[in-house]
């Protein structure tokens, strides 16, 4: 059975929100173990957790960011199915928006480092490419509706 993990694929966007998309700028975290890649926040669904659930605790516990400083996005959920530490692993994402744009990051012992970044710049230190995948889907989801 594979392991599930829940997220949230975290933006802010400059100036005007909702008018000019290219400011958008997606956070992700640099992971203290392994290779050291880097991700939105997620992880593991704990037992009688739901998946939205468990992608809110986890932006608390790995960013410092509160349930009430997000805005989930309707509309956007993306599964990714791959293979991580040599076990099938599922992770599902939300989209979010901080209601604050200088929402103040507060990593855990998981992360090492922290960005915010446009599209272009997150996908080239997304290494793999269903996470790269992922956020252009959600760069376009936000480009193409009033979200």
């Amino acid at each position: 059975m594979a392991l599930r993990a829940c997220g949230l694929i975290i933006f802010r966007r400059h100036l005007v929100p909702k008018v000019d998309n290219s400011t958008i700028e997606f956070l992700l975290l640099q992971a203290s173990n392994g290779i050291q890649h880097w991700t939105p926040p997620k992880g593991h669904v704990d037992p009688g957790e739901t998946d939205l659930e468990t992608a809110l605790r986890e932006t608390q516990e790995e960013t410092g960011i509160e349930a009430s400083q997000l805005t989930i996005i309707e509309g956007f959920r993306k599964e990714l199915n791959y293979v991580a530490w040599k076990k099938p692993k599922t992770v599902i994402y939300w989209l979010a928006e901080v209601k604050d744009y200088n929402v103040e990051i507060c990593l855990s012992q998981e992360h090492q480092a922290y960005r915010w970044l446009g599209l272009e710049e997150a996908c080239q230190l997304a290494q793999f490419s269903e996470m790269k995948a992922t956020l252009q889907e959600g760069h376009q989801f936000l480009c193409s509706t009033q979200a």
